[in-house]
């Protein structure tokens, strides 16, 4: 049973992280790691197995996975085909497209491999590419995995503060779809505390005025609140930010001189909760993070987009880790 050390090693670790804080990546890395490890430390026991739990077993680490790339591959290239005809061609809308593309590519170099080159350079360059694609591929299951699981936190106690992240206006002043899923998710938390005898917290809306904007998000986002029937008295707004960060930043200096022990949720929509808290985290912001419902179809290319900012901000380490890896490659090539 020793194979199954690591596994609980880092599953306590993992488990010791979420409770230190939810909103590090690291928790991300070592949820991912619990179910590798737990996969080679299912392999080792292969043998003393019957027949049909070995069967079993090689399927869950081989098989399944296998098939589930090739079926994450087509489902993206539809979903980018998807994101083109009903958001346009903007780069962010051909993320998911371009990522089951680079999938199929990263496929077929492998396969081909042996009929196309069968030099030294060669293999050491299809290994680089399976290392590093590898790696990726580790750590966005990763982040995929713990976004699904941060997203369903629940708003557990009182809270002083409910902000709400700003995402843009249509036409310079109205607020889009994804934006009002934003809001109406701040208003029943404001609810839901009155509703359990708690004091009615402040709903403080943040966004500023874009190049294209007739007024700042947040006046915008009041006005909307009101409308729906909020108090105006319960309704303040941020209005300076252009950013996530200066969002939570902002934010945060003025709950702090309303309230020093303040308390409070974020709301985002779900595809950028997790890094949202990442970012709040960093910025000493005193809350967790909740995600608001996301169309179906806009979801992948905005889930990719948000592991694309994550792996960039971590950029350093990220960079060291893909170069050693590489360097593994040539050396395992030239000895091939």
């Amino acid at each position: 049973m020793i194979a199954f050390v690591p596994t609980a090693v880092f599953f306590l670790w993992f488990c010791w992280g979420v409770r230190q804080d939810r909103r590090q990546f690291r928790n991300a890395v070592l949820l991912g790691l619990t179910v590798l490890s737990l996969s080679f430390a299912l392999l080792t026991q292969v043998d003393r197995l019957p027949g049909s739990l070995a069967v079993l077993v090689y399927s869950l680490v081989f098989l399944v996975p296998a098939l589930a790339v090739v079926v994450l591959g087509g489902f993206l290239v539809g979903n980018g085909l998807t994101m083109l005809r009903k958001e346009g061609r903007s780069p962010g809308n051909l993320l998911s497209g371009l990522a089951g593309l680079a999938i199929f590519a990263v496929l077929a170099l492998v396969v081909t491999a042996d009929y196309v080159d069968s030099s030294r350079a060669y293999q050491s360059f299809i290994v680089a590419v399976v290392l590093v694609t590898g790696y990726v591929a580790f750590l966005f299951l990763c982040f995929l995995a713990y976004a699904f699981l941060y997203g369903r936190i629940r708003v557990r106690g009182d809270v002083d503060f409910v902000v709400v992240l700003g995402s843009g206006l249509l036409g310079g002043e109205r607020v889009p779809p994804l934006l009002a899923s934003r809001l109406r998710a701040g208003l029943r938390i404001q609810r839901q505390q009155i509703e359990r005898g708690a004091d009615a917290p402040v709903l403080l809306v943040s966004g500023g005025q874009g190049p294209d904007e007739k007024l700042p998000e947040a006046e915008a986002m009041g006005r909307w609140l009101v409308a729906e029937g909020a108090d105006p008295a319960l309704v303040r707004e941020e209005s300076r930010s252009r950013t996530t960060t200066e969002n939570l930043r902002f934010s945060r200096r003025l709950m702090e001189e309303a309230d020093a022990r303040y308390v409070c949720v974020v709301v985002t929509n779900n595809f950028h909760a997790f890094r949202a808290a990442m970012t709040a985290r960093r910025e000493g912001v005193r809350g967790q993070v909740i995600g608001s419902p996301t169309a179906a179809y806009f979801w992948p290319s905005a889930t990719i987009r948000e592991f694309v900012a994550v792996f960039w901000e971590n950029r350093v380490v990220n960079a060291v880790l893909c170069t050693l890896l590489v360097a593994l490659a040539v050396v395992v090539g030239m000895r091939w």
